[in-house]
């Protein structure tokens, strides 16, 4: 059982199911809604766990009702959590909507208390972090914090991923500190420059990213599958239909950094996060969506 150390958001999702996303000005009437745990540090804390990875969370918290809805989550899914929490601020929240007949979803996130995370904050983790066999983090908590856990964690000897999400500009020599990036077609857009759509430009981003630094880029390319460089698409993998696609890449990673600490290599592992988000879109939710291990072990044996 490898070691993951992840420094990210907790955020309550508020998911609201309509036909359609309302103009501005317009009021419509939703299908359904559901409060439930998030964020996607939190999501793929819960991922990695749930895949048999000893797993640590770092963030902070408000004292409040969501911060209680993180404590309780990461219980339930064995994640131990560092964290501090205050009481003159709020546990992250975030909009979801999502697309009634396809499952595509639109969110917006406030942070609330994990704004206030530190480098500081970071430094207090140093050793636990050192430990770690995978150090991931993504960019919902503030840029300076994230950038002072990868050089903790590269200097240790630890292996880095940055799931760069939501797209944000990047200090110059960040991606240096990765072993890994994990951005979709949009954020990868964004940081390089190159519009995904296919194989190809996939193969092109990742040149981009080679040049910057990243030891071996992977571009999660939704129902394509994920395509890893120097080794090609690694194929998405089905394992029913399409209820909710929202936790899709933070399952993705969560099963990544868990099968990486373990020991496997970049294609098993990615192979695995694929599996892992197969099957957290057929079910609504982001972290109630993650799959145990047996049931992704169970999904790459099958023959289909």
């Amino acid at each position: 059982m490898g070691k993951v150390v992840v420094l990210g958001v907790f955020v309550a999702d508020t998911a609201y199911r309509a036909d359609r996303m309302p103009v501005m000005g317009e009021t419509i009437m939703g299908n359904s809604f559901a409060l439930g745990p998030g964020g996607k540090g939190s999501n793929q804390a819960v991922a990695a766990a749930r895949m048999g990875a000893e797993t640590h969370m770092i963030s902070r918290l408000g004292k409040d009702d969501f911060g209680k809805l993180a404590l309780n989550t990461w219980e339930n899914a064995g994640v131990i959590p560092h964290v501090q929490q205050s009481s003159d601020t709020y546990t992250g929240a975030a909009y979801i909507f999502i697309e009634e007949a396809t499952g595509n979803n639109a969110i917006i996130v406030s942070p609330g208390a994990a704004t206030l995370i530190s480098p500081s904050d970071i430094d207090a983790q140093a050793e636990l972090i050192a430990s770690a066999d995978v150090f991931i983090t993504q960019l919902e908590q503030p840029m300076a914090a994230a950038l002072r856990g990868l050089s903790i964690a590269k200097e240790a000897g630890v292996t880095t991923v940055l799931n760069p999400a939501p797209a944000a500009e990047l200090p110059d020599g960040m991606l240096a500190l990765c072993d890994y990036v994990t951005p979709n077609e949009t954020e990868c857009e964004a940081l390089t420059g190159v519009a995904v759509q296919n194989q190809a430009d996939a193969q092109k981003a990742c040149l981009a990213f080679r040049e910057l630094g990243v030891q071996t880029p992977i571009i999660t390319m939704g129902e394509q599958g994920a395509y890893l460089f120097d080794h090609g698409m690694i194929p998405a993998v089905s394992a029913g239909s399409v209820v909710e696609t929202t936790g899709a890449g933070d399952a993705f990673n969560g099963g990544f950094a868990a099968a990486l600490a373990e020991g496997c290599s970049a294609v098993e592992a990615a192979r695995y996060g694929c599996a892992t988000a197969g099957i957290s879109v057929t079910k609504p939710g982001t972290a109630p969506s993650m799959p145990d291990r047996a049931t992704v072990d169970a999904l790459m044996k099958s023959p289909g």
